[in-house]
Formats: structure tokens, sequence, C-alpha cells
């Protein structure tokens, strides 16, 4: 079994990837001259774009009460560490599977970073009304 690496909160292995930061310095390389300030100048942004912006509202689609703040939740990094449990494990050493424990969503901003492009399937089991926490498990070839 690998050795186990200790991490301080000040480790950039211990924060998921920041989204944002990601978009806004894509957004920055492809459209430097959208940005004044530092901040996106949106009306600079939809010139550079042209027709390819559709300002219309939406006909159809999924929406409730709390979206946009799901969204905001959903793109803010994560600082936790997933530990793992080796005795508690079934094969650990050979095994290309894992079963975490814990919040979906902070679990899957976790591994987003680690596991990019290499997992084959996530099986999320929902949360029971008496325990707010579920079960992801992970099956990869690459693990």
């Amino acid at each position: 079994m690998p050795e186990i690496k200790k991490l301080d909160l000040n480790d950039p292995d211990t924060k998921s990837a920041d989204i944002v930061a990601g978009n806004i310095d894509a957004l920055k390389a492809l459209f430097p001259e959208a940005f004044t300030e530092g901040k996106i100048d949106f009306e600079v942004l939809k010139g550079l774009l042209g027709a390819a912006v559709e300002e219309r509202d939406e006909k159809y689609g999924l929406n409730w009460h709390g979206k946009r703040r799901a969204r905001q939740i959903a793109l803010t990094p994560s600082t936790g560490t997933l530990l793992p449990r080796p005795d508690e494990s079934v094969d650990w050493d050979t095994t290309q599977n894992l079963m975490i424990e814990g919040d979906n969503l902070e679990v899957l901003k976790l591994l987003q970073k680690s596991y990019a492009g290499r997992v084959k399937l996530i099986y999320i089991d929902r949360p029971t009304t008496a325990m707010r926490m579920s079960s992801i498990q992970m099956t990869s070839p690459t693990l």
C-alpha cells in the first residue's frame, strides 16, 4: 500500500478546482479587451461575439426557486479532504473501485480535480430522510 502524504490547509491538493477562476482566465485569454479593471464588461463581450449572442429570454427550461444560489454553491471551491480507510476496505491494494460516504456535492467537487476524465461510472445513492449523507461509488480502470 502506498504511503499517505500528510497535507496542511495551505497545500493546493486540499482544495477542489476553482471552476469560476478557470472560466475567467479562459475568457481573459480569448477576449482580453472585454475586461475593464479586472471585471468582465458584458457589453464589450457581446460586441465581440456578434451574432452568436441571443438576448431573448429562455422559453423552456428547468427552473426552481433558489436555482441561482444552487449554481453559486456548486461553483464555490471546496476545502475538504477525502481520507482513505484501508483497514475498513476489501482488497485495498488491487481494487479499481471506491466507495465514498459524505455530502454528494462536496465529494464530487473534491473528486473533480483528481479524477477528471478517469472515471467510468459514478453511482450516487440518494440520501434517506433520516440521513443527510449518501454514498458515491466509482468504478474506473485507471484509478
